[in-house]
C-alpha cells in the first residue's frame, strides 16, 4: 500500500486504523482464550471441575476466560493449598 495515498485520505486512514484496532482486539481475545484453556488444563482441579471450566470457556470464549482468571483460577489454587 502506498503510504502517500494512505495519509492523503482521512477515510482510508480511519478504515485502516479501525481494521488494525479490530485485529488487535481479536488477537487479544484469542490469546486470552488460549491462555485460559492452558491454565484450566494445568490447574489442580478435579477432572469434573476441569471439564466444567472448559465447557464454560468454550461456550463463552471471552466471558468464560475472564471468569476463569477472575474467579476459578484463584479458587483452584486456594483449594490446593487448603488440602
Amino acid at each position: 500500500m502506498d503510504l502517500e495515498k494512505l495519509f492523503s485520505s482521512p477515510e482510508l486512514l480511519l478504515e485502516t486504523g479501525l481494521l488494525a484496532v479490530a485485529a488487535l482486539v481479536m488477537f487479544g481475545a484469542l490469546a486470552l482464550f488460549v491462555c485460559a484453556v492452558v491454565s484450566i488444563i494445568g490447574s489442580p482441579l478435579s477432572f469434573g471441575m476441569t471439564v466444567v471450566w472448559l465447557l464454560v470457556a468454550f461456550a463463552a470464549p471471552f466471558l468464560g476466560s475472564l471468569l476463569w482468571f477472575i474467579v476459578g483460577r484463584g479458587d483452584a489454587y486456594r483449594r490446593r493449598v487448603a488440602y
